[in-house]
């Protein structure tokens, strides 16, 4: 059966520039030797909703009609890819900014908490430019589809998975009422408490769901047992307090 919106399935792809660099890919042995590895990633494929935005626009489009198994290509232009650069994130700036004077193009570098790279050096100045290294960029995905998720359980583990990295989180279901159980960690994480409103969209959306709990699960071997001492909390709070006053102290009057 050909693959449509709104399907959940497991997808590996490598992506690469026009030179044939990678920059992403869901093959650990290959992240590693491609020097692009991220111990905090998820590797072996991800789970993805065909249609749902999970994936770059150029890539999304091009799953639609394939079959399960299908391995190929798709070069997508930067407009369906991470967008076009912007000019005006290209900036000229004084070398006496830069910590590094040794400089030269294509040197990475910091410059006021943002990070760009040399496009040009002349004389005491360089243009630097902050835009994301993949913007403006046309890219190729080589993807295979492995399989179209079928169960409850197994199309939210895989959700959760995309927006925690977490594999295999505890879920239960019945009678279009899911149950998540959320490690107390988790419950303090701030890319989970932006995720999961939309985690629960899109599982009223595509998975056919009434009720989504979020149900958080302490273990007696959970580190967050520990409370803070009252005193040490005290003096935490009071920290804060002072450090809020001075912040605010510090605004210019208007």
């Amino acid at each position: 059966m050909a693959i449509q919106k709104g399907d959940f399935i497991t997808l590996n792809y490598t992506g690469k520039f026009e030179d044939g660099r990678i920059f992403d890919t869901t093959d650990e042995e290959l992240a590693k030797k491609e020097d692009i590895f991220n111990p905090h990633g998820l590797y072996g494929g991800d789970i993805v909703i065909v249609g749902a935005g999970h994936t770059i626009e150029g890539l999304d489009e091009d799953l639609e009609g394939k079959e399960v198994g299908y391995s190929g290509n798709v070069v997508i232009p930067p407009e369906k890819a991470f967008g076009p650069g912007n000019p005006k994130l290209v900036e000229t700036i004084s070398i006496t900014k830069l910590k590094d004077r040794n400089v030269h193009p294509g040197l990475p570098v910091e410059v006021d908490g943002r990070r760009g790279v040399i496009s040009r050096v002349i004389g005491r100045r360089v243009t630097v430019d902050f835009n994301s290294p993949l913007a403006g960029k046309t890219v190729t995905y080589e993807y295979t589809i492995e399989k179209v998720i079928e169960t409850a359980v197994e199309k939210i583990q895989g959700l959760l998975a995309l927006y925690t990295g977490l594999r295999d989180l505890e879920v239960e279901t019945a009678d279009g009422v899911a149950k998540i159980y959320i490690p107390t960690g988790l419950t303090f994480n701030q890319r989970w408490l932006m995720a999961k409103n939309r985690v629960a969209s899109e599982l009223f959306k595509y998975a056919d769901l009434k009720e989504v709990q979020f149900i958080e699960k302490i273990t007696a071997e959970s580190e967050t047992l520990i409370p803070a001492e009252p005193e040490a909390k005290a003096e935490e709070e009071s920290k804060a307090e002072a450090e809020s006053e001075t912040e605010e102290s510090s605004e210019p009057e208007v």
